[in-house]
């Protein structure tokens, strides 16, 4: 593919990731500060991208800028996560799609956060796999410690917190749904 043909497919890629998104030209130009026409125009293709105008697209749509352009495949298949710290944990990105549905391998380091955490709230519902350690959750007046293979799920909205009580660093898997979306189960039905 040549370089008028890739610039040529950022349009028509920039208007599916608005749409897919929900998102009007106006609220993709007040979070990018881009005018309307401007996007509008990427869109069609009559405007060229440039990397000032992808680079805010990029992050207005929570995407790597390769995707916006569709770069050629290295020949690596592997994913390479791109850990964050925050507050001392560990957060691994293990699904790439803005809005909706989030994964995470979180990793808490021994004794965190080394005092007792005030509950929090916010939209949301979460799932959570504990991979190995424990890992004590505060949630209303509920105060349970999951050890390794065990699960809980609860609605954000709940108070809750988190601790890791051992000496040993606590690995969980996370999925968390912003818009309280649940998770549907399905179990074989009992043997007869």
């Amino acid at each position: 593919m040549d370089l008028d043909e890739v610039l040529q497919a950022v349009g028509p890629r920039l208007r599916a990731l608005r749409m897919e998104r929900g998102a009007t030209l106006a609220q993709l130009s007040k979070s990018t500060g881009i005018s309307v026409s401007t996007l509008s125009r990427l869109e069609s293709g009559q405007r060229k991208p440039t990397l000032e105008l992808l680079l805010p697209l990029a992050r207005a749509h929570q995407v790597q800028l390769d995707e916006l352009i569709d770069a050629p495949v290295t020949g690596d298949p592997r994913v390479h996560l791109r850990p964050t710290r925050r507050h001392g944990m560990t957060y691994i990105p293990l699904s790439r799609r803005p809005g909706g549905m989030q994964a995470y391998k979180q990793i808490y380091p021994p004794r965190w956060p080394g005092f007792e955490p005030e509950q929090q709230i916010h939209e949301g519902y979460e799932w959570l796999y504990v991979l190995s350690g424990r890992l004590r959750l505060l949630l209303g007046r509920h105060d349970v410690v999951l050890a390794a293979g065990e699960v809980a799920e609860f609605d954000t909205r709940t108070p809750h917190a988190f601790v890791n009580p051992d000496a040993e660093p606590a690995e969980v898997l996370a999925l968390f749904g912003p818009q309280g979306e649940r998770l549907h189960v399905r179990a074989r039905p009992a043997a007869k």
